[in-house]
């Protein structure tokens, strides 16, 4: 059967949600029955944002096959519970860097290399790959950044050839935009939206659906007016308003009837071979958003980081606390403590008052002191602590230092002169100037030791973890960390690199190389992390830190039905 795609505009401003929207419209269609994925293509020209720092596009996601991506593609995947891989996320520059390729090679036979044909060929071609595999009957497409971008125009005329070439029953636009509420008047202003949709409709565009993002509900006469000036169906008008929770999304866009505008477009006849039901199965999101949105308790978490100041940067790392605490009916409050900022004077009162402490993943010297003496403070204080990539380096930098007595350990990375290079760049590394996707990224195997606490909590011999880092610990010295009583209780079968350590004297001490987060999902959150804050939850009763639940901090609509 035809894949059919959907593609996702937006309009008037960025960070309108069309990530949130994308994962949630997926996850509307993929309970009906209906194998999904999502692609993300973004107009910048880097090749991926894994130069860019985290203040300029929030975290870097990594999927199993090594691909550093938007961090939309997280949310892809925790609400899809399906992985994501290297053609799930395009770029204008990584489009351009095929096309210059394939003309060196003479792939073009010595024609002219222009825009049209040849890059929007090539932007076709990679939103078609994930449909041509046959193993997904909706491709959603979401288009980063707004409609009138000049670097987006190309993503545009391919949607518009695309359209053609595939007919109106196999594709479909639905284009986000603002619907500002203008207080001094009292009104919503549709004038934005349709600017956007003519602006839309003069690449030859026209959306099937326009979701509209606003803080109030829109009444019926601005559906009618949007429906009359943008040429919809007044029930093809969809708003989108604000939510206390991004999980709450697929329920409130259910009761917009989004669904079943998919569907009756894609499968008019659907029931006939069994592919796609009625209505779609949410018992089971349903079931998490209860326990989500009445917690039992709330405990503070640290996370002690360099961009703790921008909201995204530990995306992941914050949903999955969020999610592994929903199980125990648990509300993590994290506290975002910048290692920047930490100091000898004030460690105690910043991280006195916490339940558990994670140390957070990051490149750059910046901040590094912080981070090991959070885990001094920790691995002192028999505080949980949970260090992830440069988290683990910190703590075995630390306890090098403090516990083995080497003063002046640390990572060749900050100090190529130490003496006690403890963490030390691999060697294959060495040589490569590069910094683009030259790292060890993606899913690599992990061994662990039987008796070990890491085992206990994955329940397994062997698993799998995505990575990103150039650095590792130093089997050279790994001798003395032993004989001080640390614990590598996961290493790479492969290679003998260190994956995880663990201090089995402490109530809950491990770091990992990895990046579990990038596993956590809606219902099945990562082991480790879940293990972690049931660590840091008893540690709250021990020491009264644990608090009523906390309400929401900013105001929202209130969810419709949660009934079946």
């Amino acid at each position: 059967m035809q894949t059919k795609y959907i593609f996702v505009t937006g309009g008037v401003t960025s960070s309108l949600g069309k990530g949130i929207f994308s994962a949630s419209l997926g996850r509307l269609l993929s309970d009906r029955g209906l194998d999904v994925t999502i692609q993300k293509f973004d107009p910048y020209i880097n090749v991926d944002p894994g130069t860019m720092n985290p203040y300029e596009h929030g975290e870097v996601y990594v999927t199993n096959d090594g691909a550093e991506t938007d961090l939309d593609l997280g949310h892809y995947e925790r609400f899809l519970d399906q992985p994501t891989s290297q053609a799930n996320n395009v770029t204008t520059g990584r489009v351009y860097m095929e096309v210059i390729s394939k003309e060196r090679e003479g792939a073009y036979l010595g024609k002219t290399v222009q825009v049209v044909p040849h890059i929007i060929d090539e932007i076709k071609h990679w939103m078609l790959k994930l449909g041509e595999t046959e193993d997904y009957d909706v491709v959603i497409t979401e288009i980063g950044g707004t409609v009138g971008d000049i670097e987006g125009q190309p993503y545009l005329e391919a949607i518009r050839q695309l359209r053609n070439e595939l007919g109106p029953r196999n594709t479909m636009i639905a284009h986000l935009t603002l619907i500002p509420y203008l207080r001094a008047a009292g009104e919503l202003k549709t004038k934005p939206t349709q600017h956007s949709v003519k602006e839309l409709l003069a690449h030859g565009l026209q959306p099937d659906t326009i979701v509209c993002r606003s803080e109030r509900s829109i009444t019926a006469e601005v559906r009618r007016k949007i429906s009359l000036f943008c040429n919809v169906e007044e029930e093809a008008v969809i708003q989108m308003l604000d939510a206390e929770s991004i999980y709450e999304v697929p329920l409130l866009l259910r009761d917009e009837g989004i669904g079943e505008l998919v569907v009756d477009r894609f499968y008019p006849e659907r029931g006939d071979d069994g592919r796609c039901s009625d209505t779609p199965d949410l018992s089971n999101w349903i079931g998490f958003l209860k326990r989500l949105k009445n917690p039992e308790e709330t405990i503070p978490i640290a996370l002690v980081g360099k961009y703790v100041e921008h909201q995204d940067a530990y995306k992941s790392i914050t949903e999955s606390f969020i999610l592994a605490g929903v199980p125990d009916e648990v509300q993590v409050k994290v506290k975002y403590v910048p290692s920047e900022a930490l100091s000898p004077d004030n460690v105690e009162s910043q991280l006195g008052d916490v339940a558990g402490i994670l140390v957070a993943p990051g490149f750059g010297d910046r901040g590094v002191e912080g981070k090991i003496l959070a885990a001094q403070h920790a691995r002192e204080q028999d505080v949980p602590f949970f260090g992830i990539c440069l988290g683990l380096q910190c703590a075995i930098i630390e306890f090098a230092r403090h516990v083995c007595g080497w003063d002046g350990a640390h990572s060749t990375e900050f100090d190529e002169e130490t003496a006690y290079p403890v963490i030390d760049l691999m060697e294959e590394q060495k040589e490569i100037s590069d910094k683009g996707g030259t790292m060890r990224l993606g899913q690599y195997d992990c061994r662990l030791q039987e008796d070990s606490h890491a085992h206990g909590v994955y329940g397994a011999e062997r698993v799998q973890e995505r990575h990103r880092h150039r650095y590792e610990v130093n089997n050279v010295l790994r001798y003395k960390l032993l004989e001080e009583g640390m614990c590598f209780s996961g290493v790479n079968p492969d290679t003998d690199l260190v994956e995880i350590m663990e201090l089995p004297d402490k109530r809950w001490f491990l770091g990992v190389q990895f990046h579990p987060e990038y596993r956590t999902t809606v219902g099945n959150p990562h082991p480790l992390f879940r293990s972690f804050v049931r660590a840091c939850t008893s540690y709250a009763h021990e020491e009264g830190l644990a608090t009523s639940p906390q309400p929401p901090e900013r105001k929202a609509v209130p969810l419709a039905s949660v009934d079946m």
